[in-house]
């Protein structure tokens, strides 16, 4: 069972819960409000799923219902759930200097080498390891447009300035695209 919804000891405001984010992908279901009652509602929203899923039109949850609802709100969830934040950066104090070589300036050079692609003022750099040349470039630059002391050494403040513009250039443009459709995008 998924911890993080269902509640212990209040198995019907799970159901409730988890018939309601249903009701997002399956229209057939009515939208409930959960509030712990098996109410008219509730019960209309059993009954919709069963028939909706092969399921015999009870009304009552018993354990065919209720493994059914959990298997379709894991499917559901699991399509639209956020994937796990990557902590590619280290947490202790860590600072990748001029001249280093260490695998956080791989996934440095990869961020920056996905990002030279849509910004301007970015170089494309081996992804080696090595924090030198254009890598070093690429983090003066980002120092000097953040606002940050221009070192070219890639600290903490300067990691999280280069997560947040690979997220809101690359990772949310992929979103946004995916919400509207190919036909409006080509109108522009």
């Amino acid at each position: 069972m998924r911890e993080d919804v269902f509640l212990l000891g209040r198995p019907i405001e799970s159901l409730q819960t988890m018939l309601q984010q249903l009701s997002y992908g399956y229209k057939a279901l009515p939208f409930l409000v959960p509030d712990g009652r098996f109410g008219e509602e509730m019960l209309e929203a059993v009954m919709v799923f069963q028939r909706e899923f092969g399921l015999p039109v009870t009304g009552r949850v018993d354990p065919d219902t209720w493994d059914e609802v959990v298997r379709r709100f894991d499917a559901w969830m699991g399509e639209r759930a956020r994937p796990y934040p990557l902590r590619a950066f280290p947490v202790r104090p860590f600072q990748l200097a001029i001249g280093d070589r260490d695998d956080v300036a791989v996934v440095v050079q990869t961020l920056f080498g996905i990002l030279a692609g849509v910004v301007d003022g970015i170089g494309d750099t081996a992804r080696d390891g090595w924090h030198s040349g254009v890598s070093v470039d690429n983090v003066m630059w980002l120092q000097k447009v953040s606002g940050l002391p221009v070192t070219g050494v890639m600290d903490k403040a300067t990691w999280n300035r280069l997560a947040r513009l690979y997220d809101l250039l690359i990772v949310r443009r992929r979103e946004l695209e995916r919400e509207v459709p190919q036909t409006a995008r080509e109108k522009k």
